[in-house]
């Protein structure tokens, strides 16, 4: 529930709720994704792929198999989905990678399957003194050069969040979805008989000439505050972007809400149909947003950084005439 929220879908969630439906958009998607993807066992990460692709296809309000299969060379799927289907988690045994399904996805972005059969060995020792080197002061485990092996763009993240904020394993995993709300509260242990308990009290109504606003709250009742950018309210524009024209096949929009993380393309360069022109990301979902059709770049209405929404225009792709 949280999750699907914090992804701009909670509208979908909450008319669940109102209705009391056993049958929710959210849920009926999971089954719809599920069955195209060849009802694959859900393990991490296969779990991840078909809800990341579940919840692409409320955003984008898809509702029967057939819509999505015949329009599968023109999605931009996540990142999950897409390696899923380049075979990067491994195939299933039984009944394979679902066709027509992935070739049509794969030949449309120009994507190969992958061959991961003959992988070189992988030099740990590098790897180690690498982090230990870059990170000093983490106190690394074993597993967790693992992780760093299976995962590298995930794990340099969380060990930047960690340099940053320090430890926050003990917190309640919805904390880092969704916000407090006033008077909640949460506690976690921070040694063996130490309990800290947190109370959100409050929080000021105005912004000052940084963009900060003051957040008041209680720790084992004693009354502090802090100062907090409002990123919200510093990017309000995102609320007045231009929407794409959904007549206008070179109008390309986002395909759910996200933040603009990387831009490959730039405005006057030629593209063809796939062409990857910029990456979305939300909550370590990412979708790699490319262009349906071939043409020139006329526009490009984001940066890095930028959070748009669902059907935002993103690019415009001027066709040839």
């Amino acid at each position: 529930r949280d999750l699907v929220r914090s992804r701009g879908l909670g509208d979908v969630y909450k008319r669940q709720v109102s209705t009391q439906s056993t049958g929710s958009e959210v849920k009926k998607s999971y089954a719809l994704a599920n069955k195209i993807l060849g009802d694959i066992v859900k393990v991490t990460p296969s779990s991840k792929v078909v809800g990341d692709f579940a919840q692409f296809l409320v955003a984008n309000r898809f509702t029967s198999r057939e819509e999505v299969e015949a329009k599968a060379g023109t999605l931009d799927l996540p990142s999950s989905v897409i390696e899923f289907l380049q075979g990067k988690i491994g195939v299933p045994e039984i009944y394979g990678l679902p066709e027509p399904f992935t070739t049509n996805v794969l030949s449309a972005k120009g994507l190969a399957p992958y061959k991961g059969e003959h992988l070189p060995p992988f030099n740990f020792d590098a790897l180690k003194k690498d982090l230990k080197a870059k990170y000093e002061t983490y106190k690394f485990r074993e597993v967790d050069f693992v992780s760093a092996a299976l995962y590298p763009k995930v794990f340099k993240e969380y060990l930047d969040f960690t340099a940053t904020y320090g430890d926050l394993s003990a917190l309640p995993t919805q904390y880092f979805i969704l916000p407090m709300t006033p008077g909640e509260e949460l506690s976690w242990e921070m040694e063996k008989g130490g309990v800290q308990i947190v109370k959100f009290t409050a929080v000021s109504n105005g912004i000052d000439a940084n963009g900060q606003r003051t957040v008041f709250f209680e720790v084992n009742g004693q009354p502090l505050s802090i100062q907090v950018v409002d990123k919200k309210t510093l990017s309000s524009e995102i609320q007045q972007r231009e929407a794409a024209d959904p007549t206008n096949p070179g109008s390309i929009g986002a395909p759910m809400n996200g933040v603009v993380v990387e831009i490959r393309q730039e405005p006057g360069r030629s593209v063809s149909a796939g062409t990857p022109l910029l990456v979305l990301s939300a909550m370590k979902m990412e979708t790699v947003v490319s262009s349906p059709v071939g043409g020139k770049i006329a526009k490009l209405n984001v940066r890095v950084g930028d959070q748009v929404k669902t059907g935002d225009l993103l690019c415009l792709v001027e066709l040839p005439k």
